[in-house]
């Protein structure tokens, strides 16, 4: 982040954006946003004004030298904007110059900006545009030879629009991910603000991540913010769009499905709390999460238990082997199940379609089993974010929520400075030997705000399900010979 400044600034109204910003774009300057093919340019673009017309009922007119204006308005119709209505109600404007660029020689001197600046200017006042977006300079430029005429006629395009008190988004390619900033290296020194839109190949699939790279004189946050395309709400930045700090904590309690580990937790978990459940397979992780499920719709919750590796009827299946019958709680209306593979999605969009189903079905309880499972299509910074900004949701809903880890996976306990910000009860099962024998053992790491047991104690597991039994010493259950 940067130093304070005192700049007004123009919310854009994209999902996550603004926080980044620190309240949006620096007002009445044009920002350029930089971006290899399929990074989000023209749909930012686009988003900045269809945003501005339908939060802040602030007109805009859109230049483009690629796509023609129809285009623009069929690819935006699938987010809900509606061009065309816009248009009519006189708060939208094209500037379309992409059928003129073909008819032009390409040669240098070719193109007459001054007529196009003044067509701009002409929608500008028309429709009391508030905002421009001009997508895309590249294909023009690619004609120009000298380099020093881009410089000139960029900054020419910059002036103009500072002129017209409008703040502005231009866009332009790039060529390569993490190789300079624009094509012609000399974009980013014109214009006063320069952001990056990256789409990059990790792990055989697609990143978005997006970058301030400089707002001259304005505060803003520095690095890459990750960010996704969605179908319903179109650029979403994670995990700034969902992070806010609430000024409340619950004291209520609820059961975790078993009347011991309750006792061992101080009394159960807190209404708003988050437990982590880490050890082997084969430990009772699932089995926890289930008790955990099947104890809050038999409260009268709802309860939504979402499920990597495991498909529905094979979740269905294994609990009835513990006497959870999960199909009559989907059938009472209590208790909503997904299952599907990480590899079937992107960690953004795996994000988005839990907070969805969050906003949906407004459950009470929340199991994510297993958790780490997203490490095999995330970074650890990617995955760290993804549950600071999950955590920051279920919290404040209050939302009782419980994630299971796999050993050895970036939130277990082998991490304490991860772990202790982000959860409130860590639970860990682990496997004990005694003699020719391989016992189960539980403990309670952590309990914030109440205490707990901090004995390791002895599991068993049978067909009514989990039994925590007396403390353990050096592997054997208190008491016994």
């Amino acid at each position: 982040m940067t130093g304070g400044d005192a700049i007004k600034r123009v919310p854009t109204g994209i999902n996550g954006f603004d926080q980044i910003a620190l309240g949006g774009l620096p007002a009445c300057r044009s920002t350029l946003v930089s971006g290899t093919t399929g990074s989000g340019k023209t749909l930012f673009a686009v988003e900045f004004l269809a945003r501005g017309i339908t939060t802040f009922d602030e007109p805009g007119v859109f230049v483009t030298f690629e796509e023609t204006s129809a285009d623009i308005r069929r690819n935006s119709a699938s987010l809900g904007f509606t061009i065309d209505r816009w248009e009519g109600a006189g708060k939208w404007a094209f500037v379309d110059v992409s059928a003129s660029l073909g008819e032009e020689e390409s040669a240098v001197g070719a193109y007459d900006f001054g007529a196009l600046l003044s067509r701009v200017g002409h929608a500008v006042r028309r429709t009391g545009a508030r905002r421009v977006a001009v997508d895309s300079l590249g294909s023009i430029f690619l004609r120009f030879a000298d380099v020093g005429i881009v410089r000139h006629e960029l900054a020419r395009i910059a002036g103009a629009l500072e002129e017209l008190g409008v703040t502005s988004v231009v866009t332009a390619e790039r060529p390569e991910e993490y190789d300079g900033v624009t094509r012609y290296g000399v974009e980013e020194f014109v214009f006063d603000n320069v952001m990056i839109l990256r789409n990059v190949l990790r792990r055989q699939r697609r990143s978005r991540t997006i970058e301030i790279v400089k707002f001259r004189g304005a505060q803003h946050r520095t690095g890459e913010w990750v960010f996704t395309i969605d179908g319903r709400e179109g650029i979403v930045v994670v995990p700034i769009a969902f992070l806010a700090s609430r000024e409340t904590a619950s004291s209520a309690r609820v059961s975790s499905g078993n009347a011991e580990l309750d006792r061992m937790c101080g009394g159960g978990f807190f209404r708003d709390g988050i437990v982590l459940v880490s050890g082997p397979s084969g430990a009772g992780k699932t089995l926890t999460g289930l008790a955990f499920t099947a104890a809050g719709v038999a409260a009268g919750e709802r309860c939504l238990h979402w499920s990597f590796d495991e498909t529905r009827e094979q979740l269905v299946r294994n609990a009835g082997g513990w006497n959870l019958d999960l199909a009559a709680m989907e059938a009472s209306g209590l208790l909503r199940i997904v299952s599907g593979y990480p590899e079937a999605a992107s960690l953004e969009d795996h994000f988005l379609e839990i907070r969805r189903a969050v906003e949906e079905f407004a459950p009470a309880r929340l199991v994510v089993d297993p958790l780490s499972a997203l490490e095999r299509v995330a970074s650890p910074k990617a995955l760290l974010d993804f549950v600071l900004a999950l955590t920051a949701i279920l919290r404040r809903r209050e939302i009782t929520t419980l994630y299971v880890s796999a050993p050895g996976g970036r939130f277990t306990p082998v991490d304490p400075p991860v772990i202790a910000g982000l959860v409130d009860i860590s639970i860990m099962f682990r496997y004990t030997e005694r003699d020719d024998e391989i016992r189960r053992a539980i403990a309670v790491l952590q309990s914030r705000g109440s205490a707990h047991d901090h004995r390791i104690r002895d599991v068993t597991i049978d067909g009514t399900g989990m039994h925590i039994g007396e403390g353990m010493r050096n592997g054997t259950p208190d008491g016994a010979k």
